[in-house]
């Protein structure tokens, strides 16, 4: 399964951030990773974060902000992505994105919510410098924003214990 990706929740539980295993489905369905998101206690802003085939992931999370409590926040790592995978082409139709042009495809560049882990201290710019950052598969994206975010500890532990 890690081979092929995963699909986990963070989410506040009695002031502890927890992190669980979603079902391998929720990697092919935006739809269930809102389902999944919105399932979780609100408190300090839920999130499911989906690795699909080391190739790119999604991040939701759910906003606690007074304007927006209740919305979901979206990103996706690449936009590229959604030539060849239905969920990134899912997270580009929510996000109102198009499909980059054919000349386009060999770029990798984000699209959505940049600021999406800022109320927990990762701002765009650092973001955006991991997923600029060419060397780094989406595993290893996601575990520089969890540890950077200070989820590293409930991460890792669900993420180290998928069979390999």
């Amino acid at each position: 399964m890690a081979d092929e990706g995963f699909a986990v929740t963070l989410f506040r539980d009695a002031d502890q951030w927890q992190c669980a295993l979603l079902p391998p489905a929720v990697m092919d369905d935006l739809d269930s990773c809102l389902t999944a998101v919105r399932q979780q206690p609100s408190e300090g802003g839920p999130m499911v974060l989906v690795n699909v085939e080391d190739e790119f992931f999604v991040a939701l999370r759910l906003a606690t902000d007074s304007g927006h409590a209740g919305d979901v926040r979206l990103l996706l790592s690449d936009v590229t992505a959604a030539a060849d995978y239905d969920l990134a082409r899912q997270a580009v139709d929510r996000l109102g994105e198009e499909l980059p042009a054919e000349e386009d495809m060999d770029e990798v560049w984000p699209v959505g919510d940049l600021r999406i882990f800022t109320d927990l201290g990762l701002d765009e710019f650092e973001l955006r410098t991991i997923l600029d950052d060419l060397d780094l598969y989406a595993d290893e994206m996601l575990v520089a924003i969890a540890h950077r975010i200070g989820l590293a500890e409930p991460y890792a532990r669900v993420v180290d214990a998928l069979p390999r």
